[in-house]
């Protein structure tokens, strides 16, 4: 059976690397990339900069783990901002007196 993780070159800084990343990963780094104007070059050369420890390809999927989570959280706010509202007090319902 073939491996879901596929070996990629990419050029970064003027050098060029190889990533091992799954198509979900690199789709993901993919559409990242477009969505900020910035080419895959770039947007790698982030990443590797800014990485803690580890290797590339295991930042490069924490950054789109993380990219897609923060947006699942952003989508879920305004529902939960609505259940997390302190409720209202209800006002009493008007009684209508005749004189």
């Amino acid at each position: 059976m073939k491996s879901p993780v596929i070996k990629r070159s990419i050029v970064i800084a003027g050098h060029k690397t190889s990533v091992s990343l799954e198509d979900a990963f690199w789709k993901g780094l993919k559409e990242i990339a477009d969505d900020r104007s910035l080419t895959l070059s770039e947007l790698v050369s982030t990443i590797d900069t800014d990485r803690r420890h580890g290797n590339l390809s295991s930042a490069i999927r924490l950054f789109v783990l993380d990219h897609y989570r923060h947006h699942a959280v952003v989508a879920r706010e305004p529902a939960m901002s609505r259940d997390l509202r302190p409720m209202q007090p209800q006002q009493p319902a008007s009684v209508l007196r005749a004189d």
